[in-house]
């Protein structure tokens, strides 16, 4: 039977990376990149990205939209829909690299924005929400048009690709950031295309995935109950928003939000000392729906830290490492050594244990 390109299933497929300074320190795109090259094989071409943190200092109080255009008249009129919400301070296309590798490119927009306040107070919604709401409008209803990033201060890129073509294709050594993730994507359910790669985000949350959760449609109808929109039919974007629901409009904590996407498993929380049992059972029974089955890796990006965690079985693969400020994250060794060959302390963190790294207080 003739294998079709993007229809061969790699159970253990898609590669992520990440790394962040504790100092706060700046670093480029190009060691990120580094880090998917021994990786390549988990990926196959059909979909590679990367999220940075810090990347806009200049526009550090804007909201910084990503989108995807598939006509200069689409681009025209989301402008317009937009200002009746914001105000673009600034509005330019993402430059990028010519390469053979990388084809069938849309239009590529960035617009710095601030929420109207009159806006705010006639709706009485926080900015945030404001921006998430517009979010879900433009991806749900403005046909050839696509908001991938939305966060203040960082950035998603993301194209069909494989990673390290894709980060030579959006020139990311000219982008210094405190923290980056990538991901190398091999579909298994959905098909390649520019929107479908990861990262995957909302507002300043992003996600890299490796792995494919069964629990999908449990978790797809919950979260929709909520505001949002699952418009691709893939596992990632419904784990992104179901780590905005936890995190923003629930006030979860990160290790909260991890014990309920990564529950443990019952007999594991009767274990528990009584007061950490009550906080366990209380979520698991306030969130049944939002308990994420079947294989994952994620690493979360968050403005001023990473989070990563696997399934509560560890059905897939992911390691960590340090140099001095530096924590390094990856689905394999070898895309920590390619961005620090002499970095130490290299475990396999343990099923459902989250590994939380964050910028230290004061550096910002």
């Amino acid at each position: 039977m003739k294998k079709v390109e993007g229809q061969v299933r790699i159970p253990s497929g898609c590669a992520i990376s990440a790394v962040i300074s504790r100092d706060g320190s700046r670093m480029t795109g190009e060691k990120i990149i580094e880090s998917m090259k021994p990786m390549h094989d988990r990926s196959n071409g059909l979909g590679g990205g990367f999220a940075g943190y810090g990347i806009y200092p200049i526009y550090r109080d804007f909201f910084a939209l990503h989108l995807f255009f598939d006509s200069r008249t689409t681009r025209k009129d989301c402008e317009a829909y937009l200002r009746e919400s914001v105000e673009i301070v600034h509005a330019e296309q993402v430059p990028t690299r010519k390469t053979p590798l990388i084809t069938d490119e849309p239009l590529i927009w960035r617009y710095f924005v601030a929420p109207l306040k009159s806006v705010l107070s006639n709706l009485q919604l926080d900015e945030k929400e404001l921006i998430a709401r517009i979010v879900m409008n433009i991806n749900t209803n403005r046909k050839g048009a696509y908001v991938f990033s939305s966060g203040k201060n960082m950035g998603v890129f993301k194209a069909v690709g494989f990673p390290e073509d894709v980060g030579y294709y959006y020139r990311l050594e000219e982008y210094e950031a405190y923290s980056w993730t990538a991901h190398g994507r091999y579909p298994t359910n959905t098909p390649g295309w520019w929107g479908g790669a990861h990262p995957f985000s909302l507002l300043d949350y992003s996600i890299v995935h490796n792995g494919e959760i069964s629990s999908y449609d449990a978790n797809r109808r919950f979260i929709e109950m909520f505001g949002y929109q699952c418009t691709l039919q893939t596992d990632t974007e419904v784990i992104t928003y179901i780590v905005d629901y936890l995190l923003r409009k629930q006030g979860l904590t990160l290790e909260e939000t991890a014990s309920v996407i990564a529950a443990p498993f019952w007999s594991t929380i009767e274990r528990k000392p009584e007061a950490e049992r009550q906080q366990l059972l209380y979520l698991r029974k306030i969130f049944p729906s939002l308990l994420i089955t079947g294989p994952f890796s994620i690493v979360l990006g968050f403005d001023g830290g990473l989070m990563a965690l696997n399934d509560r079985l560890k059905l897939r693969s992911m390691v960590v490492g340090e140099k001095n400020d530096k924590v390094f994250i990856s689905s394999e060794e070898a895309g920590i050594r390619a961005m620090e060959p002499d970095a130490e302390n290299i475990y396999a963190p343990a099923g459902g244990e989250p590994v939380i790294v964050r910028v230290k207080e004061g550096v910002f």
